[in-house]
């Protein structure tokens, strides 16, 4: 049986940076597949990295990710790998954990339990308006929401999303 875990992230207190969890919280009340598991992680990256050895075989990370569009585009990014020196020693903030430094930890992990890390790692994201301090999504995060949500339905369902044109676009692999 495949696993899925569908991990959404952010500091809530950060306006927009909150979009994962809000956006993992409005999933959680769909009905979802049974090898789906839904987790508001917030902050806690460590913990993240910790779950996934319990071994998924898909990772959908759920954040604002900025990459200069409208707010409230909506990306949906095949995660190939980090991008910096594949050697280099993540830096551990437990609050402040990039997916890239998340999976450099689960990497590092894996390779002293002999686990294995998750076969596909897809991330949701939307474009922020705003991450300063302040609780609550701005207007465009907020209504990318629900656009979000049947993103992450169509992936869980098909395994390759359609991005609706109206302010949604696909982005190309991270890097």
């Amino acid at each position: 049986m495949t696993r899925t875990l569908v991990a959404g992230i952010g500091n809530i207190f950060l306006g927009d940076d909150g979009f994962g969890v809000e956006t993992a919280r409005r999933l959680a009340g769909a009905r979802l597949p049974e090898h789906v598991e839904v987790a508001d992680i917030g902050v806690r990256g460590v913990h993240l990295a910790y779950r996934l050895l319990d071994g998924y075989d898909t990772l959908v990370l759920v954040d604002a990710t900025a990459r200069g569009e409208a707010p409230g585009t909506l990306y949906v990014i095949e995660y190939d790998g980090p991008g910096a020196d594949p050697g280099a020693v993540p830096a551990i903030d437990g609050h402040r954990m990039t997916p890239d430094t998340v999976l450099a930890l689960l990497d590092t992990l894996c390779a002293g339990t002999g686990g294995h890390p998750p076969r596909r790692t897809v991330i949701v994201g939307c474009e922020p308006a705003s991450v300063e301090e302040g609780i609550g999504l701005s207007p465009p995060v907020s209504d990318a929401v629900p656009e979000a949500v049947r993103l992450i339905e169509e992936l869980l369902r098909d395994g390759d999303p359609s991005v609706a044109p109206a302010g949604a676009a696909e982005a190309p692999p991270a890097r």
